[in-house]
């Protein structure tokens, strides 16, 4: 979903994601590049390289900003992001937009992850991410201890008819999407939904079908992307559940539970915010519960893409 932002708006937002970066130092060619991808592809707005263009807004623009609750935080969630961009955890950054939140009236809970980060507590901050990643993906509240058997189901009771199920995919034709789903499945050696080694339905089903659809691969470069996609698409815990979670995972490095994986340097300026910008055109959440997975596996998959609008534009 689209948020619709003055050129006044834009301009607000975008200095303040400027500002965070700046508040570590002078900001990076990759800050920069991030600016100017957010400037392309959310608000359409071609902005100089050095960024010359971005004036500081003053205390009524803000006042403005603020009185809209969905761009006041979405710019708290594009500023967070600029606290990561350089891949490291900066606490002058993360102070910068706690006090961004505190002007705009933003008190999302991703907020308080990012007090917690700054307070250095990253155990309490990536506690509460996976909680909220699994309350964006079931509609319901979590206590750690339940999560990975929720995860990995099959372990203790495998569902072999599901299993078949998903595998007879691969025998539809080649231009559909099921075909897709399966070959990405066999392509990357994954355990069908039902395997004992498998991820529960629920979550590997819309996850790889975002995968699958969108086009991205499941290099760390291809998990973020995913995840950024996700988050605009299903606007649920956006920040909190789905995209500060795979910076911190797939940019910084740090591993999340034991089925997320970690590595360093996956964030890529453009493509991110290319994600995010697919991730609003969307019409269709592929995490609705009412998205039906297998009327739209027998579909071609161009078919299925067209439907969702995550065709490239």
């Amino acid at each position: 979903m689209r948020i619709p932002a003055t050129p006044e708006q834009a301009n607000t937002i975008l200095v303040a994601m400027l500002a965070v970066a700046a508040s570590g130092g002078e900001p990076t060619e990759a800050d920069r590049a991030s600016i100017a991808a957010a400037g392309r592809y959310i608000f359409k707005l071609d902005l100089a390289p050095d960024l010359a263009g971005l004036t500081p807004p003053g205390a009524e623009e803000l006042r403005k900003l603020a009185a809209d609750a969905d761009l006041a935080e979405e710019a708290v969630s594009f500023a967070t992001v600029m606290a990561f961009v350089d891949g490291k955890l900066d606490e002058a950054k993360l102070r910068a937009v706690l006090k961004l939140a505190a002007v705009l009236g933003v008190r999302e809970d991703f907020v308080d992850d990012v007090t917690q980060l700054a307070q250095g507590h990253l155990r309490n901050a990536t506690a509460h991410m996976i909680r909220a990643n699994l309350e964006s993906v079931t509609g319901r509240p979590w206590n750690t201890e339940d999560m990975m058997p929720w995860f990995m189901p099959y372990k203790a009771k495998p569902d072999g008819t599901l299993a078949a199920r998903f595998r007879a995919l691969a025998s539809l034709p080649s231009d559909t999407f099921g075909h897709a789903f399966a070959a990405f499945y066999e392509r990357n050696k994954y355990a069908f939904p039902g395997d004992e080694a498998a991820l529960n339905v629920g979550f590997a089903v819309p996850h790889d079908s975002t995968h699958v659809l969108a086009g991205y691969d499941t290099s760390p470069r291809g998990e973020l992307l995913t995840s950024v996609l996700t988050a605009a698409m299903h606007r649920s815990h956006t920040m909190s559940g789905h995209v500060l979670p795979v910076i911190l995972s797939w940019h910084l490095g740090i591993p999340l539970n034991e089925v997320a994986g970690a590595a360093k340097g996956a964030l890529d300026p453009e493509e991110f915010w290319r994600a995010w910008a697919r991730g609003e055109r969307t019409t269709v959440d592929l995490f609705d519960p009412g998205w039906d997975f297998w009327r739209a596996a027998r579909r071609p998959i161009e078919a299925v893409r067209a439907e969702i609008n995550l065709i490239d534009q």
